[in-house]
């Protein structure tokens, strides 16, 4: 059994979204209920939370971003932006306690205290540009953590794996022209329309051509389409590039229960997908693998996949 982390705080549902909205505190409680019930809570290291400190924020957001966000939720605006990205007066605090778990879990891993960890968090972070919330996204989480793994720990390669069913724009802009950061995903494309980026001529630019890219899918696809191109594209790339630590943007809205997408894929595919990642982090990365929650939206499915996904990290599955 591996040592796995997990990042959870009650704090994290702090962040209320109002009513209607998909990005809701009930997705932590699904996400928890399902290892409650698998029993899988005395398995795992629990990572504290703490107020991520500004100096890492301000590796990958504008200062005056940040201020702005702050300041909308001081005011309670109950927006920032657009109605996507619903805020309350806590949001600020949530995002930054996010943002500090997923740091903590870094420390802890390179540590040595953990072999790998599943941050159940909100708000999500993939699509948060350096200078704009998007999609439900504030604080880029998984881009944070990569700078910090750079910046902090001197890790020279690090491979980032986003699997949410919408493309992470906002992790892709952050590293595009970085050639140490290789940023893949996987994603409906077109898919409602949104972010509309993430096309598979999209590979990066400047220093960091190549080291970006994009495997789409078509509404309406499923397991068979998606497992040949993880096959195709994912495993050989990762081969090649061999990153120090896999980092995972881990959405579920893929699911064929979850009305977020029209992307059919069942349980099953998600567990044989977590397992590819899986020995991609014990060949390459000496098991160093974190994965952070973005997307899934379906209360129904969310126990069952995450239950799946944390018994594959622990080496149960």
């Amino acid at each position: 059994m591996r040592r796995t982390g997990l990042l959870f705080d009650q704090r994290f549902m702090l962040h209320e979204t109002g009513p209607g909205h998909p990005e809701s505190p009930e997705r932590l409680v699904a996400v928890m209920r399902g290892l409650e019930d698998a029993g899988l809570l005395s398995h795992l290291i629990r990572i504290p939370a703490t107020a991520a400190k500004m100096t890492w924020v301000e590796k990958v957001h504008s200062p005056k971003y940040i201020h702005s966000f702050e300041e909308a939720c001081m005011l309670d605006l109950g927006e920032l932006g657009c109605a996507d990205n619903a805020i309350c007066m806590q949001t600020f605090e949530t995002a930054l306690l996010a943002v500090g778990g997923v740091l903590n879990s870094v420390d802890m891993l390179m540590e040595g205290k953990i072999d790998n960890a599943f941050c159940a968090i909100r708000p999500p972070g993939h699509h948060a540009e350096m200078k704009e919330a998007l999609g439900f996204c504030f604080f880029n989480n998984i881009a944070i953590a990569a700078r910090y793994l750079q910046f902090r720990w001197n890790i020279g390669r690090i491979g980032i794996v986003d699997f949410d069913v919408h493309h992470g724009n906002g992790t892709q802009h952050i590293f595009e022209d970085d050639p140490n950061v290789f940023y893949y995903s996987i994603h409906e494309h077109p898919s409602f329309a949104y972010p509309g980026t993430g096309r598979e001529f999209e590979k990066g630019s400047g220093p960091g051509l190549g080291a970006t890219l994009n495997s789409t899918i078509l509404p309406g696809q499923g397991d068979d389409e998606f497992k040949p191109k993880i096959q195709r594209d994912l495993i050989p790339a990762f081969t090649e590039f061999m990153p120090e630590v896999i980092l995972v943007s881990a959405g579920f809205d893929a699911h064929v229960s979850d009305d977020m997408s029209d992307v059919r894929l069942t349980t099953e595919c998600f567990s044989w997908l977590m397992k590819k990642i899986a020995n991609m982090a014990d060949q390459f990365s000496g098991g160093r693998l974190i994965s952070i929650l973005e997307g899934g939206y379906s209360i129904d499915v969310l126990p069952e996949l995450i239950r799946d996904h944390v018994q594959i990290l622990l080496d149960l599955n």
